[in-house]
């Protein structure tokens, strides 16, 4: 029997954990967990609703998840999730939490377009969702020449040589995300921007929502023969090292909404990379780069597919999940994108803002 409060929480490569609730007089009540995990003795399932039964309706994940641990009985084995997770999807219980699948999605891959425009369209779509003008999207992006993105709180002068970009011919952006920087050519990586309400990470915390966001992807990768994890704050990785890093941004306008970017290496040029980038050797190692003069192509490299099969995948993958159907930009967002492109993501004191 499903209660007042139903919430849900898919482990990063693991399994989903499910949980219905009541709450009264601010306390957990008729607690009941499943899911599609690995759990021994049976018993310990009666332990863990037992241990959630009469908690306060404000305890943390962290605590919950110390009150299952310590009713579980000697010797359980929780396999394809953890007490912690059991936690998190009381707290998406209690917030009453979207789910994908509650919500239409739109899946927009258009033309090249300039990395201003990029950086603007961004935030005008995240903007519509708060505002609940657009559905939630995913948004692949597609480069018209090389560019470095640099972080909205990054120094210019210490992340870019202005005169190294000058003579590769690539421009200079910066992004309303945290994070570092992007190095992006043509054909060469795979970047992809979520625009979701903020009701679908409600209840979770900021670094959760990172690996919960990233979920799908690294099973659009597994299906392509990739094994891939999450590693925190906001990389994705394989055993060759850091392929991805993730951005996030959250918008308080309206509805609430929030910008979960990601830029994925296909067949990157590492020696015009660090001339560019004031990168040290203890960066490029982090990401698999064993010498700056060569190229980077784990994704290239691992998929053994062309970028766009690459993509077309990765697509079919998330329509799988959660649906979604073509889309495309509409003239009024576009005209403000373009307005923001020219205007503040042009800008020197932008892209200086930290200089």
């Amino acid at each position: 029997m499903r209660g007042n409060h139903h919430g849900e929480y898919k482990v990063p490569g693991g399994k989903l954990v499910v949980v219905d609730l009541d709450v009264v007089d601010g306390a957990l009540r008729g607690v009941r967990v499943a899911g599609d995990f690995f759990l021994e003795p049976d018993e310990a399932l009666d332990a863990i609703n037992g241990a959630l039964e009469g908690a306060s309706a404000d305890t943390d994940a962290r605590a919950l998840a110390a009150r299952i641990d310590a009713a579980l009985p000697a010797g359980a084995v929780l396999f394809g999730f953890s007490s912690e997770a059991v936690g998190i999807a009381v707290r998406r219980a209690v917030a009453d939490a979207a789910e994908w699948t509650d919500f239409e999605w739109q899946i927009v891959h258009e033309g090249p377009q300039p990395p201003a425009l990029h950086m603007a369209l961004d935030e005008v779509l995240t903007d519509e969702v708060a505002a609940g003008r657009r559905p939630p999207t995913l948004r692949v992006w597609e480069w018209d020449r090389p560019a470095v993105i640099i972080g909205s709180f990054q120094s210019l002068r210490n992340e870019v040589d202005e005169r190294a970009a000058a003579r590769h011919g690539v421009t200079v952006v910066r992004r309303i995300s945290g994070g570092g920087a992007m190095f992006v050519e043509p054909g060469n990586t795979i970047t992809y921007s979520l625009c979701v309400p903020q009701s679908l990470v409600q209840g979770l915390s900021f670094a959760e929502s990172y690996a919960y966001l990233d979920d799908w992807v690294l099973g659009a990768l597994g299906d392509m023969g990739v094994r891939a994890w999450y590693k925190p704050l906001n990389d994705i990785a394989t055993d060759a090292g850091k392929i991805a890093g993730a951005a996030q941004k959250r918008l308080v306008t309206g509805g609430g909404a929030v910008l979960h970017h990601v830029t994925m290496s296909y067949d990157i040029d590492a020696g015009k990379m660090v001339e560019v980038l004031r990168i040290g050797r203890e960066k490029l190692s982090d990401k698999g780069i064993g010498s700056a003069r060569k190229r980077v192509d784990p994704l290239r490299r691992q998929t053994g597919l062309p970028r766009a099969e690459v993509i077309e995948r990765m697509i079919a993958s998330f329509r799988a999940r959660y649906g979604g159907t073509r889309g495309e930009v509409t003239e009024r967002e576009l005209a403000r994108a373009q307005e923001l492109a020219a205007g503040k993501f042009s800008s020197a004191q932008w892209l200086a803002r930290v200089p």
